[in-house]
């Protein structure tokens, strides 16, 4: 009957297998992305290699939709609806 200790070793052993097998299927993956693209004249540039995404554009403003005239509290009517809005009727602070 094997012991936790003879699994943590069993574990460890695997472990220590599965990354040398990790290691050598990298060098073989390398190898063969290497081969093709000289083959074929490739460089990382043409394959996309070390482009980093663009930047999002920062979203326009949106204009304000109703206000609270007596705080001056505002809303885009975007997302969930304030607290000082909260039922009650939203055509009252609607801007115009």
């Amino acid at each position: 009957m094997s012991t936790y200790q003879d699994y943590q070793k069993q574990i460890a052993e695997l472990q220590a297998k599965a990354e040398e097998a990790r290691r050598t299927e990298i060098a073989q993956a390398r190898a063969q992305i290497q081969s093709i693209m000289s083959e074929y004249g490739l460089t990382l540039a043409d394959i996309g290699g070390n482009s980093k995404p663009s930047p999002k554009a920062p979203g326009k403003p949106v204009a304000i939709k109703y206000r609270d005239e007596a705080t001056g509290d505002t809303w885009t009517g975007r997302g969930r609806a304030p607290k000082w809005l909260e039922g009650k009727d939203k055509s009252q602070y609607l801007i115009r």
